[in-house]
């Protein structure tokens, strides 16, 4: 009886989401279940117990990350990317299930508690996910460490060249000039900030973050460049960074400051930004109406973390008197980023074991999974938003970008 009930769940639970590709489904008392159209990709997953596929179905954002973790559910076929591209490329035509939306509804009302980011928070937030074993970021990032979106020009780049376009990029929309000074909110490893001073010729270069794990290898990378008398990196929250800069650049930090803080953060930097600075935010997006931190990445991976809609971080970049000069929506780069970094971890994954355990290691590859079919699949791109508090402050057409993106290039060829 429990059997044929949990079987009739499962039905109506993936028929409508699998309609392209094969899934095959192992119950614990070992009948099978098929859907979709005999497609690629082909998957079968198996549930080591009844109480997994309880799970599964009681909460599929949380459990079914949890489940795989627990090796309660085990991809016999295929990969978890397989499986997550079959539940999710066709989800948006497939109706969401009453439990699923009171459980939707009861998690946005939860958001204010969660994103509740005082300093204190935000150091805890950090540490859970950027204090991890320095080893292992370098098992799958690039030689610079940039733990973000790239730019792909092309499209079939390395990972070290797109990361490397995606830095000169923003250095053009930043409009850097000789001897101006540079804040970097939320530098991570220090990429970034190295190359504006070394390749842009900032003036002098400050990046700030709250990992003590970052801000070892920043200094110690900085120390180490040509111009390290120009580079500065301090253990600080952006709340308590004074001013002015002439420039300020953000990339990957937003999405941890929480929609609560989204006035104090735009105030701030309005506060530490020159009459006739530029600013460029670069974070993920949602595309789509607001919503609320998946709840599975806020357990395991970003904890206080939010991908923001237009609609909640325009209105305080308004309150706090900063003029919107420039949006760019990079919608897939992101997704072929993580693809070269799950490829690059997958090969690496023993060392990954030997670093922590396999327990961990599946959940950093559900991660990096999720997030490329997030970006692949869902309303996730990234945003870049340029910033002043005046509306010369940057030229009237967009030509700029290219001509100082090419001149940045040829500075990088004379410099290697």
């Amino acid at each position: 009886m429990i059997d044929a009930l949990l079987e009739h769940l499962l039905r109506r639970a993936f028929a409508p989401l699998v309609r392209r590709g094969q899934l095959e489904v192992v119950l614990p008392a070992g009948r099978v279940l098929r859907f979709g159209d005999d497609g690629a990709p082909q998957v079968r997953i198996r549930f080591a117990d009844r109480g997994a596929v309880w799970a599964l179905l009681r909460d599929p954002d949380l459990n079914l990350g949890e489940m795989f973790m627990q090796e309660r559910l085990v991809v016999e076929l295929g990969t978890v990317y397989d499986l997550l591209e079959l539940l999710l490329r066709d989800a948006h035509q497939a109706p969401v299930p009453w439990s699923v939306r009171l459980l939707d509804a009861w998690r946005m009302r939860l958001r204010t508690v969660l994103q509740n980011n005082l300093p204190q928070k935000s150091q805890a937030n950090v540490a859970h996910h950027y204090d991890l074993d320095d080893r292992l970021y370098q098992l799958f990032l690039d030689p610079e460490r940039q733990y973000s979106c790239a730019y792909f020009e092309q499209g079939d780049e390395t990972l070290e060249q797109a990361q490397r376009a995606k830095m000169r990029h923003i250095a053009a929309k930043l409009l850097v000039e000789r001897g101006q000074r540079v804040l970097d909110i939320g530098c991570g490893w220090g990429g970034l900030s190295r190359y504006l001073a070394e390749v842009a010729g900032a003036g002098h270069v400050t990046g700030i973050t709250l990992s003590a794990e970052q801000i070892g290898v920043a200094r110690e990378r900085g120390a180490l460049s040509p111009c390290a008398e120009r580079l500065e990196y301090r253990l600080e929250d952006y709340r308590d960074t004074r001013g002015p800069f002439d420039r300020i650049v953000s990339v990957g930090m937003f999405e941890h400051v929480g929609t609560r803080f989204h006035d104090a953060f735009f105030r701030q930097c309005r506060n530490l930004l020159a009459e006739d600075g530029v600013m460029l935010l670069h974070f993920i997006g949602n595309s789509d109406v607001p919503d609320f931190n998946n709840p599975w990445i806020e357990k395991c991976i970003f904890p206080g973390g939010h991908i923001p809609s237009m609609s909640e971080f325009t209105p305080a970049i308004e309150r706090a008197g900063l003029v919107v000069c420039d949006i760019e929506v990079l919608r897939l780069h992101y997704a072929q980023t993580l693809r070269l970094w799950r490829e690059r971890f997958l090969l690496q994954r023993a060392r990954a074991a030997a670093l922590y355990d396999e327990r961990f290691c599946r959940m950093w590859e559900f991660y990096l999974a999720m997030s490329e079919t997030a970006f692949r699949y869902q309303d996730i791109a990234v945003f870049q938003i340029q910033l002043a508090r005046r509306q010369d402050a940057v030229p009237l057409t967009r030509d700029y970008i290219a001509e100082r993106r090419e001149a940045l290039r040829r500075r990088e060829l004379r410099l290697s």
